[in-house]
């Protein structure tokens, strides 16, 4: 396992210079996010190119209703199961709120301690021109940065609910002007969501990065979707999610078949008891 698991780090770990080239190549790739070995291990091998520790986490693990509370210890937790389960994806580990919007003093200190002990291979962080010098900082400290704009969960209370951004001259501006800062600030990539498809295509066009879209239409370089969504594992799910496949069900199923097993004393039977 070590020896394959080396193997695929030294030759087909996918970097931030790889994913430049297959903009350049206009290949499409995929991100999903993952909070844990075991579904890190699976994307990982299923060819899912980055895998996003998100602070989505706050709401698919946790239930939470907003990303908000979620701390960087909590981060740090996730990320290092994902590395462990990651041998040729990159690994991305978001900013939580307060680790980075005080000062880019603090914001390079977390960003450091998710490299360190998160062995993640970058950061994320939510903003646009607000965040410009920060993503400068983090990026002069040798720690490859993807930006994220358009709707920002981060910034939810401000924007009043998870709402459609880049709707209406002005706001369309706004956005592209969030995506050219965080370009010009270093990131190596940019996450666009919740903006008509007709801006995300436009950012794309523009941007030399690679742009990532989730509600942003099928032009941008790659697309992300929370896994627990993809999966349905959810209640509910935003109307740009495809569900894959349903987990939730099948796992309703073997729970109650397992229970009424237990309960008629079928289980365990004399092949599942040791003799």
């Amino acid at each position: 396992m070590s020896t394959v698991r080396a193997a695929a780090t030294t030759e087909h770990r996918t970097t931030v210079r790889s994913l430049a080239a297959r903009k350049r190549r206009g290949e499409r790739f995929a991100m999903l996010t993952a909070y844990d070995f075991a579904f890190a291990r699976i994307f990982d091998a299923a060819g899912i190119d980055v895998l996003l520790v998100g602070d989505s986490l706050g709401n698919v693990v946790q239930g939470r209703d907003t990303t908000l509370p979620v701390t960087l210890d909590e981060t740090l937790y996730h990320t290092r199961m994902v590395a462990r389960g990651a041998a040729r994806a990159l690994v991305v580990a978001d900013m939580p709120f307060g680790s980075y919007q005080v000062c880019a003093d603090d914001a390079v200190r977390a960003a450091i301690r998710l490299m360190k002990e998160g062995d993640a291979h970058a950061v994320k962080l939510e903003g646009g021109t607000a965040v410009r010098e920060t993503i400068r900082r983090i990026v002069a400290a040798g720690i490859p940065v993807m930006g994220h704009v358009g709707l920002t969960p981060q910034s939810v209370h401000a924007m009043g609910g998870f709402r459609v951004q880049g709707r209406g001259d002005a706001d369309r501006r706004r956005v592209i002007a969030d995506a050219r800062a965080v370009q010009e600030a270093g990131a190596f990539s940019v996450v666009l969501e919740g903006m008509p498809a007709a801006l995300a295509a436009e950012i794309t066009a523009t941007l030399t990065i690679p742009t990532i879209g989730i509600g942003a239409g099928v032009e941008c370089d790659g697309q992300v979707l929370v896994m627990h969504d993809m999966l349905g594992l959810n209640d509910w799910t935003p109307s740009f999610v495809k569900q894959y496949a349903d987990l939730g069900a099948a796992a309703h199923r073997a729970a109650r078949a397992f229970a009424e097993e237990v309960a008629d004393a079928k289980f365990p039977d004399t092949e599942h008891s040791y003799r």
